[in-house]
């Protein structure tokens, strides 16, 4: 099983990014990259997944979307290269964009159906082979030097030739937010489950009845890290969810089905996922590629220079 091709689900207009993301796709916000080098954050995604082995990439966006992400690269690309002639950095992050451009290619949702239809619309460029999914608004920063969060799942993938979803282990009052699945503990395999439930956003009284895992700390559960490998077998599955109709196909309830029917994996992958649009998420996700990255020195004395400040702005009310 070689896993190549990869889906990046971007389709969503990002309300609570409002209002930003009125007059700009939310995932062309920009941000300093673990490599030092200011980019939109689908770039650091489709690099994430460039790092990790993937060769192609689809990006599943809005009516409209595709042509405006194809002139927006196009015109950074261009604008790199004519404004900061002999420029190292800028010469770099050209070079990265052209890479981007030959290799991406996007599709549309044209109705937004929910996440599960999201994911259906990239089957003809799947086109029945395994594919790595990745969110539009997920930042990922591995733990593991030389070892992409992406990378840890495929590698896993390829070995049990199955699907694998990543997951970490979340403190109970954080679990409405994810998809949250328990499982049994793999023999010999750190980290890895083989995946028996999942539901969507449950509430604490239902995990604490159906999801609990053993093994894990009390109080923590699997939740979804953001990134999947899936075999083709996840469409067949959404296509009969999608004959049923309905105005918003999930794909946790495909997974569900996934996993009563074929092999299905869970990974602990070392690393951490910051939600962008979550409240103070893109700035959670900028401190924390700063102090993965390049910019470690630049980002901890401007963290160390804020909450000084914000001290001595209490000290001066409080008198």
């Amino acid at each position: 099983m070689k896993v190549r091709k990869a889906v990046i689900t971007a389709a969503a207009r990002g309300e609570r990014l409002y209002p930003v993301a009125d007059t700009i796709q939310k995932a062309m916000l920009p941000v300093i990259d673990i490599d030092g080098l200011h980019k939109p954050v689908i770039q650091a995604i489709a690099e994430e997944a460039f790092l990790s082995g993937i060769e192609e990439i689809c990006v599943v966006c809005a009516p409209g979307d595709g042509e405006r992400y194809i002139n927006a690269f196009t015109s950074l690309r261009d604008n790199l290269v004519k404004s900061y002639k002999s420029v190292d950095w800028a010469r770099e992050e050209a070079e990265k964009i052209d890479n981007l451009i030959s290799r991406v290619q996007f599709t549309e949702q044209k109705e937004p159906l929910g996440y599960g239809h999201a994911v259906h619309c990239a089957k003809e460029f799947v086109n029945d082979e395994p594919f790595l999914l990745l969110l539009g608004d997920y930042l990922y920063v591995s733990n593991l030097i030389n070892k992409r969060c992406a990378a840890q799942l495929i590698e896993l993938a390829m070995q049990e030739n199955c699907s694998v979803s990543a997951v970490n282990p979340t403190i109970e009052h954080q679990i409405g937010r994810y998809g949250t699945l328990t499982g049994k503990h793999v023999p010999n395999m750190t980290g890895v489950y083989q995946i028996e439930k999942l539901i969507e956003k449950p509430s604490l009284s239902v995990a604490e009845l159906e999801l609990q895992t053993p093994g894990l700390r009390v109080g923590y559960y699997l939740c979804f890290f953001g990134m999947h490998v899936f075999t083709p077998t996840v469409f067949t599955i959404l296509e009969k969810q999608l004959a049923q109709g309905g105005k918003n196909i999930l794909l946790t309830p495909t997974l569900q089905e996934l996993a009563d029917t074929e092999k299905y994996l869970a990974l602990e992958v070392k690393g951490n996922r910051y939600d962008l649009s979550g409240r103070q998420g893109l700035l959670r996700a900028q401190m924390a590629l700063g102090l993965a990255g390049l910019a470690h020195d630049e980002t901890l004395t401007s963290m160390v220079e804020l909450l000084a400040e914000a001290n001595t702005r209490k000290a001066q009310l409080v008198q």
